[in-house]
């Protein structure tokens, strides 16, 4: 699996887990709907300012999001909580 499949999946649970919908979390993280679905489809890979606010935005650290990002490349699943 790819970084960017990977960050993709690990945003898009953590996101549903909150629950929030791609809107919401793009006001929250002040970034735009589009750019979230190409982050959650995995068309894209953000920059490290741009994981700061999607963590503020899901109310979690960007180390978690790091994390499950890593546990979605080693086949385990992101662990949000």
């Amino acid at each position: 699996m790819e970084q960017a499949e990977a960050f993709g999946r690990a945003l898009r649970a953590r996101r549903l887990a909150v629950p929030l919908t791609q809107e919401n979390l793009a006001f929250d993280a002040e970034l735009t709907r589009a750019f979230i679905s190409r982050l959650e489809n995995g068309e894209d890979l953000p920059s490290l300012a741009t994981i700061f606010k999607l963590a503020t935005g899901l109310g979690c650290s960007a180390a978690e999001l790091i994390a499950d990002t890593e546990a979605e490349l080693n086949g385990a699943g992101p662990a949000a909580t």
